[in-house]
Formats: structure tokens, C-alpha cells, sequence
């Protein structure tokens, strides 16, 4: 069984505890490895690791920071075989897919390596004579990165390329459904050769990571995760009055018009909703469709999803993979059979499977209502509730009828749909004719219970400063 350590100031460390989480191959449901329980004293350590190395490394000229994280970039596109070859087996991903995670990864941290030279203040108008408004941003400090399990290798290095573009140390907890995959990106650390302390990376405990989160000394804290995950970042983050930034669930409409390219928008959602298995925040999780159309979309879903295979993707890498754990699939499971016996039709899927693995098949939920659980709350599983309406006022009434607002999708060959989509739609983002990807020079931020904050670009890069304002009379 393959053991790691945490990485603290630039070194792997021994624990000094017993308490280890045991990783699991989610498409066998056998031990993988075992990563250690970071103690408290060791996840202080961490912090006054990168609190010492934080100012001398915001003192460093931004583009020599840019250098360091170009380097970075290098060491994990060298590495991306490694990392890839760890994430497959710890997320029931196939190894192709895994070690493109670990290059766009890379991709993501040159991406933020070019804004050294970008990072912008500005020169204000004052309604003084002879006096200038210099509004000037700064680093934060130390950033608490708390990593989830779906994509730990891309969400890490997306935050915090950012953060260390911008002057700030961080100390990251990853996922314990998948930590080992951070520890081989601590190794492209290393090959990089940033200082010690500017990175830390440790699996913790639900407590440790509160007295770290609640530290003095941290004065942001980036997340993604759930609501509830986000619920307890904010408590958190009362303490010290500290920064949050946080990219919680998301339930994804996809809104068929009758005008739209059928087949391409099957083929899209299909891809979407069962990508991962479903465990991504932007997933499409309902669609609706303009009922005049809706018998026939409804059967390409079904030729779809009942012809999708599921199995272990390190020996067929072209089927479904897992879900993350049993428990995750119980609760998908069980929220599936509330919505049949509240009236939705199961057109393909709804079992649990036998043999090992956490596999859950393709499953297509029809006759649905807006105001059923599975239309309402996140899945995160590969499940798709399908609803249909009458006109356009009526699609965007139930796609904003909704507690999240991440992502939304809409097929339509009319500009003025689209148009009104755009300016009326309550979600962070909108796609047209296209599913949910992310751009990484976009940004993606969250209304309603979706977060707060973003990731990506250069608003998401801004996340990561604190703002002086500088009154200059001369």
C-alpha cells in the first residue's frame, strides 16, 4: 500500500500521530493508501511556515514570482504521467482523462504566471487640488485552500496559482477521498524550486482544519465544496473577520427550445450529465424542454443513457467511472427512488449495482415537477430529471426558481432568446448552444447559494488582494 507524508516548509515530515485516512479505490472499493492525520502542532507548524515566508515572498518583483510559477507549470507538465497515472486510481477516472487534468493544471498555472506584469491599482480623480488617489492592491497573507475530490489536482493548482501570483502563502488541505494526487503535486514543488513556505500541503481532520482556517494568522480562506461545506467556511471565517471566497453546489438547467439542434443538445447534455459520473459543480442536473418537442428529445435521452456503460475505467477508460464512495451512493440511490414514488417516471437506470466498486448506471428521471426534491437539490451523481414547458417566460421562471445559480444552459437559434437569457437569467454564467467548461481566463462565481467570490481570470486572480488606498498631497 502506498504511503505519503505531509509537506511542510518545503519538506515531507513524519507524522507525529498515529491517526492515518485510508484512500480507497472508488471503482473497487480496496485500500489504496494511507495518508497521515496532520496533528495540530504540525498544522501550526504549517501556518508559521508560510507566515515566515509570506512578506519576503510579496517583496519578490511580481514577475519573479512569475517565474517561479512558470517553473511550477514545468514541473507539473513533467510530472503529469505521475500525477495522472495517482488520480486515476484514487477517483476512478481513466488515465487519459487524469493526466489531462494534471497538464490543463499546468496550463491554469502558466495562465496566472502571465498576470505578473498585470496586476493593476489605480489613479483616482481627487476633488482636492495638487492631491492624487493611488488605490493600490496588496497581497492578503497566508490563504487556507481547501481542496475537493472531483478534480484535486486542476481546483488546487487553480487556487493557488493565484494566490501566489499575487503575494500570498498558502497551506491547502486537500480532499480525504483523494489527497495523494496534492502530494505528488508537492513533489513539482520541489522540482520547482519556490522557497520553503510558500506552499504547504496537509490532510487534516475536520478539527485541524478549523484551528487553521481560525488561525491569526490566515487571512483568506478559498473553497469549493458544498453548501454545508461553505456554511462552515463562514463560521470560520467570522473568528478573524478573514476573506472568503467559496464555490458551493450548483444544479444546472439546460433549456431546449424548439428551434435548437436536437441531437447536438442530447449529445452535449448526455456528455455533461454523465461526465465524471456526475460529480462536477456545473453538471446539468434538469432540463427543461419546450413541449413540442419534448417526446423527441426525451427518447434521444433515453437511446442515450440506457446505450452509456459503466465499469472500471482503468481496464474500459471509455465507460462511466464511480462515484466517490458508498455512502455518496446510497444517498443518490435513495433520492432517485423519493422522486419515483412522488410521481417522476424511470426511464433508464435507478439501481444499485451488485460486484464491487461504487458504480450507479445512467439514470433518466421523466414526468418531473419543480417542486420535487430531485429537481431542487444537488445530486451530484449521474442522474437527469427532465420537465417540459410551454414558453420562454416559462423556462426562465423554473430555471430561476431555484436555491443555486451556477451554471445555466440554453439550445436556441434565436438571438433574441439568447439575448434574454443573458440579461435575465439567475446564474453565474450562461451557456449558449454549448455545456458548461470552465474557462480558465473567464470567471466562474456563483449567485444564491452557488458562493461567494470566484475562481478564474482576472476577477478571480483579484480575489487574492486586499486593497490600500494611498492620499497623496503634494
Amino acid at each position: 500500500m502506498q504511503c505519503y507524508q505531509n509537506f511542510i516548509n518545503n519538506g515531507f515530515v513524519a507524522s507525529e500521530g498515529d491517526a492515518v485516512f485510508t484512500v480507497l479505490d472508488p471503482a473497487t472499493g480496496q485500500p489504496y493508501a494511507q495518508v497521515p492525520a496532520a496533528t495540530t502542532a504540525e498544522a501550526l507548524r504549517a501556518v508559521e511556515a508560510a507566515t515566515t515566508a509570506q512578506k519576503p515572498w510579496a517583496a519578490l518583483p511580481a514577475c519573479e514570482r512569475g517565474r517561479y510559477l512558470h517553473q511550477l507549470a514545468a514541473a507539473l507538465q513533467a510530472r503529469a504521467g505521475q500525477i495522472g497515472a495517482v488520480l486515476a486510481r484514487e477517483s476512478g477516472k481513466s488515465l487519459s482523462d487524469a493526466t489531462s487534468e494534471a497538464i490543463y493544471a499546468a496550463e491554469i498555472t502558466r495562465y496566472h504566471a502571465e498576470w505578473a506584469r498585470r496586476i493593476e491599482g489605480e489613479v483616482i480623480p481627487s476633488d482636492n487640488p495638487q492631491e492624487n488617489l493611488l488605490l493600490m492592491r496588496e497581497a492578503i497573507g497566508v490563504v487556507a485552500c481547501l481542496i475537493p475530490f472531483n478534480f484535486p489536482v486542476y481546483t488546487l493548482l487553480r487556487k493557488i496559482a493565484p494566490a501566489l501570483i499575487t503575494g500570498n502563502t498558502v497551506v491547502v488541505r486537500p480532499s480525504n477521498n483523494t489527497p495523494c494526487s496534492a502530494f505528488e503535486i508537492a513533489q513539482a514543488v520541489l522540482d520547482a524550486g519556490l522557497p520553503a513556505g510558500v506552499v504547504n500541503i496537509l490532510t487534516m481532520s475536520h478539527v485541524v482544519a478549523e484551528t487553521v482556517c481560525t488561525h491569526p494568522r490566515v487571512g483568506m480562506i478559498t473553497l469549493t465544496g458544498s453548501v454545508g461545506a461553505g456554511r462552515k467556511v463562514l463560521e470560520y471565517s467570522r473568528v478573524n473577520i478573514a476573506k472568503s471566497s467559496l464555490e458551493l453546489g450548483g444544479k444546472t438547467p439546460a433549456i431546449i427550445e424548439a428551434d435548437a439542434n436536437l441531437v447536438q443538445a442530447a449529445n452535449d447534455i448526455v456528455a455533461s450529465a454523465l461526465s465524471h459520473c456526475g460529480q462536477l459543480c456545473t453538471s446539468v442536473e434538469r432540463v427543461y424542454v419546450q413541449e413540442s418537442v419534448y417526446e423527441d428529445f426525451v427518447r434521444l435521452l433515453k437511446e442515450r443513457f440506457a446505450a452509456r456503460q459503466y465499469g472500471n475505467r482503468a481496464s474500459h477508460p471509455n465507460y462511466m467511472g464511480p462515484l466517490v464512495n458508498a455512502t455518496t451512493r446510497l444517498n443518490i440511490h435513495q433520492m432517485v427512488a423519493r422522486a419515483v414514488d412522488d410521481g417522476a417516471v424511470l426511464e433508464t437506470g435507478g439501481f444499485i449495482p451488485e460486484g464491487p466498486g461504487y458504480f450507479y448506471p445512467p439514470t433518466l428521471l421523466t414526468a418531473c415537477r419543480q417542486d420535487m426534491e430531485i429537481v431542487q437539490e444537488e445530486i451530484f451523481g449521474p442522474v437527469l430529471c427532465v420537465l417540459q414547458y410551454r414558453t420562454v417566460d416559462e423556462a426562465l421562471q423554473m430555471a430561476n426558481d431555484h436555491q443555486f445559480g451556477l451554471a445555466s444552459v440554453l439550445y436556441s437559434e434565436n438571438y433574441r432568446t439568447a439575448m434574454r437569457f443573458a440579461n435575465h437569467i439567475e446564474a453565474g454564467e450562461l451557456y449558449v448552444n454549448r455545456t458548461p467548461a470552465d474557462p480558465y481566463q473567464g470567471y466562474h462565481s456563483g449567485w444564491k447559494r452557488s458562493g461567494l467570490g470566484g475562481d478564474d481570470g482576472k476577477h478571480g486572480m483579484l480575489e487574492f488582494t486586499q486593497t490600500r488606498l494611498v492620499v497623496l498631497k503634494y
